[in-house]
């Protein structure tokens, strides 16, 4: 494992969650002095912290002006954004301002594989990891996803598949990947960012360094601005070209995912369902060909795999209603691919809602129009919905999740699809997205 530089200097890790945790650990490991510190007076884990490195100086709340004398690196935690005003501090004094994932890319002695985008980069990242494993490679999986970076490192990982948000890749500058994707762009965290394309500019942090990335056709803002000495690929669902990924269609109706113009496994084969999880198939198809992966256990792998909890999953079909769990979706974008995944038959009932994240709920009125008959709201974004596409859809309150079930078991009839995608962010009422869907689970298999 690689070492950092020495120095007389003290770095500081600011925010005491799960990432910096790992932070503490790796620079414990490589005999680095450091101080703690976070903006918060009695942060959750606190506690937890103190009996783990119990020799470590601790700063919490607002910190004095002079606090950063000796400080020669910041190394944030992605939950806090650099704009914050003890960041600004540091980067006015030049000090460098750093997080985990550039720590991590300086001491991996393997290649990484690094996988962003505002959707599908969890099923992308796990799907491309059983491929890793089907053939045989000891990997390292995590990131955003699972366990945080710093605590995959291993000398006998031979790849790293890390999953990205744009938080992780804001205080990213040498990534270097041996391969770097963005899946997709659509608007996302416009609470953190001032605009889409300071999310775009954020993302494409990603491709810093990189030795090939593989582009998404079909999202002209997940192309990167590279130089010819870069490796690059594609995918799409449209047909496929050379040295690119696609979908060809035959005259039966059945579809194909292809490789230039060979044929490599039907629609009807693949584990995962709808036209949103054919794109993140041929995206860990292109990655894994990117790494020069046999063609064989990858195929096996889309066989078998069938999703990620939260995301996409068919919980329970009664009296001929499908309902969906698709909690995952926290933004908009991934509630429009799951409902186009499903037929165009006006015959969804929408459950939408949850903390809004500064999004644009105008484009809901034509994208939903006529594929969606009744929408049920939930959270802080219903009011700010119902505005949005008043007088288009049918629109109700529910108090809570259950009571969105409730009336959705109510309202639907034999064909219908009760679909639980939410579009925005789960934390005005859960823990997480997994409590949410959770949630949305018990209350559906209790149904009668």
């Amino acid at each position: 494992m690689g070492q950092l530089i020495a120095s007389n200097k003290t770095k500081m890790i600011v925010g005491i969650g799960s990432t910096g945790f790992s932070v503490a650990r790796h620079l414990t490991q490589l005999g680095q002095h450091f101080i703690m510190m976070d903006t918060r007076k009695e942060p959750p884990l606190l506690q937890k912290f103190s009996v783990e490195f119990p020799e470590i100086t601790l700063l919490l709340g607002e910190l004095p002006t002079d606090s950063f004398c000796n400080v020669d690196e910041v190394i944030l935690s992605p939950g806090l954004s650099r704009q914050i005003p003890v960041v600004q501090i540091a980067i006015e004094s030049n000090i460098s301002v750093i997080n985990d994932i550039e720590l991590f890319a300086r001491s991996a002695n393997a290649p990484i594989i690094a996988i962003t985008g505002s959707n599908g980069k969890s099923t992308v990242t796990s799907l491309l990891g059983e491929m890793f494993v089907a053939a045989g490679h000891t990997v390292g999986i995590g990131g955003n996803l699972g366990i945080p970076a710093l605590d995959l490192l291993d000398e006998k990982v031979e790849f790293y598949i890390l999953e990205l948000s744009s938080f992780q890749l804001e205080s990213v500058d040498n990534l270097c990947a041996e391969a770097a994707t963005v899946l997709n762009i659509s608007p996302d965290h416009l609470d953190r960012y001032e605009s889409l394309l300071d999310y775009h500019q954020s993302k494409h942090r990603i491709f810093h360094g990189a030795r090939q990335v593989v582009i998404n056709r079909d999202d002209k803002l997940s192309t990167p601005l590279i130089g010819e000495k870069v490796k690059s690929c594609s995918y799409g669902l449209s047909r496929p070209d050379l040295n690119c990924f696609g979908v060809i269609k035959e005259s039966n109706g059945e579809s194909w995912l292809a490789y230039e113009f060979e044929k490599l496994i039907s629609q009807s084969e693949l584990g995962l369902s709808g036209s949103h999880n054919m794109s993140n198939a041929l995206a860990a198809l292109a990655l894994g060909t990117a790494l020069n992966l046999p063609l064989e256990p990858m195929l096996k792998v889309l066989r078998r795999f069938k999703g990620l909890p939260h995301r996409y999953q068919t919980v329970r079909i009664l009296n001929n209603v499908i309902y969906i769990n698709d909690s995952k979706a926290t933004n908009l974008g991934a509630t429009l691919a799951a409902i186009g995944s499903l037929p165009a038959n006006g015959n969804i009932i929408l459950i939408l809602g949850g903390q809004p994240k500064g999004q644009n709920f105008s484009i809901l009125a034509s994208s939903l129009s006529g594929l969606v008959k009744n929408i049920l709201l939930i959270g802080e974004a219903a009011s700010e919905i119902d505005t949005a596409i008043s007088g288009i859809i049918d629109t109700i309150y529910a108090v809570n999740v259950e009571d969105a079930v409730m009336l959705s078991n109510e309202l639907s009839k034999s064909g219908d699809i009760v679909l639980f995608s939410p579009g925005c962010a789960s934390l005005d009422m859960f823990a997480n997205f997994e409590e949410r869907g959770e949630k949305f689970i018990s209350v559906v298999e209790d149904l009668k």
